[in-house]
């Protein structure tokens, strides 16, 4: 796994230092963010460079590396492979809301939000105490830092990668 995910950063790396965008693009800005590596890799394989550094808006659900190194051993190199480009396309679309949404644009409560990947929905609880994320199998992520602000949208860090599923069930 961590051969392919070298080459998948340096891959990246090769992509964005190309990529003909503003200077603070979401992509941008989670390329200069060590704790988005394997974000930055999978984004970078799934052919989405181009997308996420148009001018959006964008809100995207950033799962840091530790979220991705939570994964089942083996998950990060298979969705990297060139034959599961659309499971990993359907993954990342799954992080992204075609709106700007600050955490303060969040319903109080339990809500359904549909992401890019039009097929699924999220359930984004929003209270005091903060912004968690249901996702397709029932998983919460929690968003650990809200409002990082980008040209083409906002990012939100979250602490787990979101998968789909059946429908989440917001409580």
């Amino acid at each position: 796994m961590k051969n392919n995910l070298k080459t998948a950063v340096a891959a990246a790396a090769i992509t964005l230092s190309s990529a003909a965008a503003s200077a603070n693009t979401i992509v941008d800005i989670a390329a200069g963010d060590e704790r988005f590596s394997t974000l930055v890799a999978a984004v970078s394989a799934a052919g989405l460079v181009k997308t996420l550094s148009g001018p959006g808006p964008f809100t995207v659900y950033a799962p840091v590396n530790d979220a991705f190194a939570a994964l089942p051993e083996g998950t990060v190199d298979t969705l990297l492979q060139p034959e599961n480009l659309g499971q990993l396309q359907a993954v990342l679309t799954y992080h992204v809301d075609d709106r700007k949404l600050m955490a303060d644009q969040f319903a109080p409560g339990a809500n359904y939000y549909k992401p890019v990947n039009t097929s699924e929905r999220l359930c984004i609880d929003a209270s005091s105490a903060g912004v968690t994320i249901a996702d397709g199998t029932g998983e919460e992520a929690t968003v650990i830092i809200a409002n990082i602000e980008a040209d083409n949208g906002v990012i939100h860090v979250i602490d787990k990668v979101l998968l789909p599923g059946t429908r989440p069930a917001c409580h």
